[in-house]
């Protein structure tokens, strides 16, 4: 059969849908970008933010138009979404099967069941299915995500990952070395350990892995030059972890803390587990150690209860960090959590809509004057992607600034030394210099 696949959401969904990708080609399907095209359409979806579920909806709407011109196209819906949504979402006519986010190692399974008539759900857990021997269609040539702990067990009580990924389950240290050896011989410069919370990894298994140790047996395979890691939790984020990063210029230094809310009566009503100081000192101790890291966080504005007081508490960290990077949210329920069901939503719209935008703008002042900083000094780079249409590419510093240069696109995934000679609030312009 031809599949395309429609993935919505973070790292963890593209790495899940590269290994859905590698399943089926080596299955026998074609994996094809046109939904026009194709025999099948799976969707990977995110269910964090009601933005993102709607995704989904505005993605089945278009689906069932193109169904009644091809009624033999099977539409999966797997994901978060699915977890959540699993059976109203085969209510859709135009959905025939949803699968959960530790069931995708069954996909061929799955579309063939499909394909033969069958509508259904399946949740199962067969996760413990996917190795480092798995076969991954990778998106990128010199960059590989590898997902080393799937699961939440935070229950922060606006968040709906635990429900839908399942408790904590960490995969054992050997296959993960075995699958960045791989990677290595194969070409790849570039990884990134990726978990819901990937400082969590090898609490479970009790064997004393930890991410801390993955790195530093990350650190004595040949051939990888950058290793990086998404999302830290604040409480979990170690001085021995911190030690590691420390230790080699391989290691990214671009470290994404989530703080969610600068008050200490938000964070606890979010059930964040740490304090505004806790969180301060834990900055502290990154910058005297690791002085060369770029923080960024996620924050929250408008959840249950926050007060102008509350809010401003949020501004003063913002102004007393100064992170290279803010992922800015306004709160919405999402069903089945604690803030859901035990917290009225009574932020109104358009103070969270003024909230969001001041932080906006504050986060780009920061931005344009933490990126000045970098003018007329030269930074090593690997490039990423072309942009289309003005003989440029991009590509991405350890510490994760975005720098736009003129560039073949046969320079892609190869390291170079770049003049920075503009800036802006987002990416850094400049020239290369050399090539590594």
């Amino acid at each position: 059969m031809k599949v395309a696949f429609r993935t919505f959401g973070c790292q963890m969904n593209i790495s899940d849908t590269e290994a859905m990708m590698g399943i089926l080609r080596r299955a026998g399907h074609e994996i094809i970008d046109s939904e026009e095209a194709a025999d099948a359409v799976i969707v990977n979806t995110c269910a964090v933010r009601e933005k993102s579920e709607d995704k989904l909806y505005g993605k089945l709407g278009q689906l069932k138009a193109l169904k009644k011109s091809n009624d033999r196209l099977v539409v999966g819906v797997c994901g978060c979404v699915a977890e959540k949504n699993s059976t109203e979402l085969l209510t859709h006519r135009e959905v025939d099967f949803v699968f959960g986010t530790r069931a995708i190692s069954r996909i061929d399974e799955f579309l063939s069941r499909a394909a033969g008539g069958e509508r259904f759900i399946e949740m199962g857990d067969y996760i413990d299915e996917l190795d480092a021997n798995s076969p991954r269609l990778r998106t990128s040539k010199h960059h590989a995500w590898i997902t080393i702990i799937y699961g939440c067990d935070k229950f922060c009580s606006y968040c709906i990952v635990p429900y839908t990924r399942g408790r904590e389950k960490s995969r054992n240290m050997m296959d993960i070395l075995n699958e960045v050896r791989q990677l290595a011989d194969s070409g790849y410069r570039e990884i990134t350990f990726l978990g819901q919370n990937v400082d969590s990894y090898g609490k479970d298994l009790k064997d004393g892995s930890s991410l801390a140790a993955l790195l530093r047996e990350t650190l004595k395979i040949e051939g990888i030059e950058r290793i990086w890691f998404l999302t830290s939790y604040p409480r979990d984020f170690s001085d021995d972890l911190i030690n590691v990063i420390a230790s080699s210029e391989k290691i990214s230094r671009s470290i994404h803390l989530p703080v969610q809310s600068g008050s200490d009566r938000i964070l606890k009503a979010m059930n964040r587990g740490y304090t505004r100081e806790y969180f301060l000192d834990l900055i502290r101790r990154v910058r005297n150690r690791v002085p060369d890291s770029s923080l960024s966080t996620d924050i929250i504005v408008g959840f249950p209860g926050e007060t102008e007081a509350d809010y401003e508490d949020t501004v003063s960290l913002i102004n007393e960090v100064r992170f290279e990077r803010v992922n800015l949210a306004m709160y919405s329920p999402r069903e089945g959590t604690l803030s859901a069901r035990k917290l009225p939503d009574d932020i109104p719209q358009e103070v969270k809509i003024r909230r969001l935008n001041d932080l906006l703008a504050l986060q780009k002042h920061i931005n344009r004057q933490e990126n000045e900083k970098y003018l007329n000094k030269v930074i090593d780079v690997i490039g990423e992607g072309k942009i289309k249409g003005n003989g440029k590419i991009y590509g991405r510093t350890m510490n994760n600034k975005i720098v736009i240069y003129h560039a073949d696109a046969n320079l892609i995934g190869i390291p170079v030394k770049i003049k920075v000679d503009s800036v802006s609030a987002g990416p850094l312009y400049g020239e290369i210099v050399g090539v590594l």
